[in-house]
């Protein structure tokens, strides 16, 4: 499968989110909230965001603290010293951060909200300070944990709900990474299988070329792949099969 970046809704609605947020009217007022059910492509967004503009791309740790948190993205900047009390450490990074404006990405930001939300509290003095853009990346459940912190909660200029991918988006994904040409009326079962997860698209797509390279097929059509599992469903621990068609197999 060829190794490409699929730029989905999801995508375009995400940096369409950033731009409202950078060009927000309070300064103070950066944080941007992406929230969605696991397997959506949050996180692969977020992370091939950061790596296009610069920006920091940070997994959230069950037991971050507050100082913790500093240090981890002090060696992530790899510029600033992660040693010293903790405001020493606060003003470098606060210092580089305002003097790069790069942005910050927070993957599993739950994590944040341990011990009354006190690390997520750094994370917002830090966006205050150095007025940089926040993205803060969580399940479903994140906007109303977030919401019982007011504090923070009025700091988020933009939510962005992430949605299982469009047939569009599953049909641009089978033409941009297979290198067996997926047909479209496969790639509407790629599309029904996977109930639009990015993560499963792409594992099914894989799937997909390894039988057909294996089969020496042209094309990978529906009725090639007829009846054939292309998928499991962990929590009914049934195979999800493409549907038959006739003369499939």
């Amino acid at each position: 499968m060829r190794k490409a970046f699929v730029k989905t809704e999801n995508y375009g609605r995400f940096v369409a989110s950033v731009r409202q947020v950078e060009q927000r009217g309070a300064a103070e007022a950066g944080l941007m909230l992406v929230h969605g059910l696991p397997g959506l492509g949050k996180s692969h967004v977020a992370d091939r965001w950061a790596v296009e503009t610069g920006a920091v791309y940070l997994r959230a740790k069950v037991d971050w603290t507050p100082r913790y948190f500093m240090r981890d993205l002090a060696h992530e900047l790899r510029t600033v010293d992660p040693t010293g009390t903790s405001q020493q450490l606060f003003t470098r990074l606060s210092e580089h951060l305002a003097r790069t404006q790069q942005a910050l990405v927070i993957d599993e930001a739950e994590f944040t909200l341990a011990q009354g939300a006190k690390t997520l509290e750094k994370i917002r003095d830090l966006s205050d300070f150095a007025e940089v853009v926040v993205v803060l990346i969580g399940m479903e459940r994140i906007q109303k944990m977030i919401a019982k912190h007011g504090q923070i909660h009025s700091r988020i200029a933009q939510a962005v709900e992430f949605t299982p991918v469009t047939l569009d988006d599953v049909r641009f994904a089978c033409s941009v990474l297979s290198e067996v040409p997926i047909a479209d009326d496969l790639a509407g079962e790629v599309h029904r299988l996977s109930n639009g997860r990015m993560r499963e698209v792409l594992n099914i797509i894989s799937t997909v070329e390894r039988v057909a390279i294996a089969n020496s097929m042209a094309t990978a059509n529906l009725e090639a792949f007829s009846g054939m599992a292309l998928s499991f469903d962990w929590q009914s621990r049934k195979q999800k099969v493409v549907r038959a068609v006739n003369g499939g197999k």
